[in-house]
């Protein structure tokens, strides 16, 4: 199975799930993106990935699956985590889903 990213709503959180190794088909969470949803805007907070995961470019993926779910919904971005702001500073693709007026506080 690929990585998959997963909106988890009743814990404000995106997470990233990948095959367990014990090869039985089961899962496990890799990583996950706090975030605070209110009034049209989603605040992410908080990204961690396991250690033992690091270096696979999964907290990338979570990054792209969690702001592609952001721009679905029509939501404005706000980045105060830091690794879900440097993402975006390194994908200016996504710079336009961080409310204009407010893109200088995050240094976008």
């Amino acid at each position: 199975m690929e990585p998959q990213v997963i909106d988890r709503p009743e814990k404000s959180r995106y997470e990233i799930v990948v095959d367990a190794d014990a090869g039985d088909g089961a899962t496990e969470t890799a990583g996950f993106a706090e975030y605070h949803l209110s009034e049209g805007e989603i605040a992410f907070i908080h990204t961690e990935t396991a250690p033992r995961f690091g270096g696979r470019g999964l907290g990338g993926l979570l990054a792209r699956g969690a702001l592609d779910d952001a721009r679905d919904r029509g939501l404005r971005v706000l980045p105060y985590c830091p690794f879900i702001r440097g993402w975006i500073g390194r994908h200016p693709e996504y710079a336009d889903l961080v409310p204009e007026g407010r893109r200088a506080r995050f240094g976008l």
